[in-house]
């Protein structure tokens, strides 16, 4: 396993992050240790979850998925070994279920966040902290056009900053980290913490994958030349990168066959694109999902590529796939097939 510099920290996280968010949906308490174990055994010592999971995020399942995490931490006793990081949900209708439905980044929200946090995780600290999605109004979560409102009701980044450098001095948390960010979000970041004492971002965790190179627009160079690496969610585009979706395949207990409200990666181009992606693995005698992955890893802009899996079986694979390197040839028929369907699925 190859283990890379988190930012300017003295952490170095596995380029294999283990992903999270079917615990507690898609998988057990039982299949979730299971999976631990064997990411742990593998040597991925980087573990993501989220305050909001397992997704799709409902009441009653709020949270399990840290509870599992930190049951197995509490067995195994094994926290020293683990990079730990989790996120605080931003506003959103879709977590309305949170904290009476007043959700956003203010003192209030993120202090009551965090301890619940770190009570379902049985630890009392947090590795890298992130923020899930924006307090503002900008586009994220596929929206590629950014519309600017004339008034805005956000809690300020400088205040949130300002509160979790306040739990960074308190020892609750090592290091922070944005998700689902702007350019303009993680510059303004990186701004505030070098002109006003506080801490910096070390991480930018956003999709990334075959069918959504959009991170390389504006993001790229800010991961570089910044120290904020890529943590790279969705790498297989929900599984849509394997090819069992295509031709309308719905296999059973899939997430697309399970959830009908994941449709970012269903469009008529992406599936084009998939289609295109496919082929060249299979020419080349690749697994589709496992060539998907080396692209994402083998990315000089990322620190770490996400996994998530619904089997032991499937995570070996990913995690092979993860590793590998891709012939020139296999890297040349990927960038013709982005230069015809570029980014089809944001």
């Amino acid at each position: 396993m190859e283990y890379r510099r988190l930012g300017r920290t003295d952490l170095r996280v596995s380029a294999v992050c283990l992903g999270t968010m079917t615990f507690g949906e898609q998988n057990s308490e039982a299949e979730a240790h299971e999976q631990l174990d064997h990411a742990l055994g593998a040597g991925i010592n980087f573990i993501d979850t989220a305050e909001m999971y397992p997704v799709p995020p409902k009441a009653d399942t709020q949270g399990r998925t840290e509870a599992y995490i930190g049951s197995w931490l509490a067995m195994r006793r094994c926290r020293d070994r683990v990079i730990l990081a989790t996120k605080v949900a931003g506003p959103g209708d879709w977590v309305s279920h949170l904290r009476s439905g007043q959700v956003r980044l203010d003192r209030r929200n993120i202090e009551t966040a965090l301890d619940q946090s770190l009570r379902r995780l049985r630890t009392d600290h947090i590795d890298l902290y992130q923020l899930h999605w924006p307090d503002r109004e900008t586009n994220f979560f596929g929206r590629l056009g950014y519309s600017h409102a004339e008034s805005d009701p956000s809690v300020p980044i400088g205040e949130t900053l300002a509160i979790l450098g306040d739990l960074v001095r308190a020892g609750k948390i090592r290091h922070l980290g944005v998700s689902n960010e702007t350019p303009w979000g993680a510059m303004k970041y990186l701004w505030l913490a070098e002109h006003s004492g506080l801490p910096r971002i070390q991480s930018i965790q956003n999709p990334y994958n075959l069918l959504n190179r959009t991170f390389e627009i504006g993001l790229a160079e800010i991961a570089h030349r910044e120290d904020a690496g890529l943590l790279a969610y969705s790498p297989l585009a929900f599984g849509v990168l394997s090819g069992k979706y295509l031709g309308g395949q719905r296999p059973p207990g899939a997430r697309l066959t399970l959830f009908n409200r994941f449709s970012r990666y269903s469009n008529a181009q992406g599936a084009a694109a998939t289609d295109a992606y496919v082929s060249l693995a299979r020419r080349h005698g690749l697994d589709p999902a496992q060539m998907a992955l080396a692209f994402v890893t083998s990315q000089p802009f990322v620190t770490s590529c996400i996994l998530g899996a619904t089997s032991i079986d499937q995570l070996e694979a990913d995690i092979a796939g993860a590793q590998m390197t891709l012939e020139r040839e296999v890297l040349a028929g990927i960038e013709s097939i982005h230069a015809a369907y570029p980014s089809p699925c944001p």
